[in-house]
């Protein structure tokens, strides 16, 4: 049987109690540590229960800003569990006027913008290291399986394709930054997705993120703040949900 872990952002914290709660694991790394949740839930394979991996970007209480992230653990950790798959979510904010709050956006490239953060595995001089491909940095498996669950849940407001641009938080852009992001093509903008997809491109880990569209970026709405994209979130929590549990029974049945 595959495994899979569960990469959860901003606004997602009830679904562990919409789950079966069987541990909470801190896993040491070289890099640090990081506390994973085993959930076991039956995604309707006839009362079968299935163990899922969950972390917090953030925290179990969100305590964590997105430029303090221990990137490099949490997905060293993925490794130390074996996982085949990482299922990811992120809160973001729309710069294209075609893609509206509350819809959801199947992320196939990035733009990254941040500065400060450990961006890589390879830390030491005379280790072996590789130039990692990112022609597609988002796995066509994990990619189509989220795919699959949008249009099964009969999502209208879904984009098979979009381009994030990360930014390193934890304040939220500028409208002029927002501007020239649009005219370097991206198309929604968050602060965790970078580097946490080069890492698991890294060390070989299908890895996919579903954006989730809280707010029209700085400059296409009047003033943005936590609070807006918490509640946009808990407004969709139920039918992210269901379509996270889609997602996760099509990989782990493959």
């Amino acid at each position: 049987m595959k495994t899979l872990l569960l990469i959860l952002g901003t606004g997602l914290y009830d679904l562990c109690a919409m789950n079966k709660r069987k541990e909470t694991r801190t896993i040491k790394t070289k890099f640090g540590e990081a506390k994973v949740v085993t959930l076991e839930r039956d995604f309707g394979l006839n009362h079968t229960p299935l163990a899922v991996y969950i972390l917090f970007r953030h925290g179990l209480k969100h305590s964590v800003p997105p430029h303090l992230i221990n990137y490099r653990a949490n997905i060293a950790a993925a490794k130390e569990l074996n996982v085949d798959y990482i299922v990811a979510t992120s809160s973001v904010g729309s710069l294209n006027p075609k893609i509206g709050i509350g819809e959801y956006v199947v992320l196939d490239q990035f733009i990254d913008m941040t500065k400060s953060r450990p961006f890589t595995f390879f830390q030491e001089e005379g280790e072996r290291f590789a130039h990692t491909d990112m022609t597609e940095p988002y796995s066509r498996i994990v990619r189509a399986a989220m795919i699959k669950s949008l249009k099964k849940n009969r999502v209208r407001g879904f984009h098979e394709r979009g381009t994030y641009v990360c930014t390193e938080g934890p304040r939220f852009e500028t409208p002029a930054e927002i501007r020239m992001y649009r005219r370097a093509g991206g198309d929604v903008v968050g602060m965790t997705g970078v580097p946490e997809v080069v890492l698991a491109k890294e060390i070989g880990i299908e890895y996919g993120s579903l954006g989730i569209v809280t707010n029209m970026a700085a400059g296409l709405q009047r003033s943005i703040s936590q609070e807006e994209v918490v509640k946009q979130m808990n407004r969709s929590l139920r039918r992210t949900n269901k379509i996270l549990d889609d997602t996760v029974r099509e990989l782990l049945l493959r």
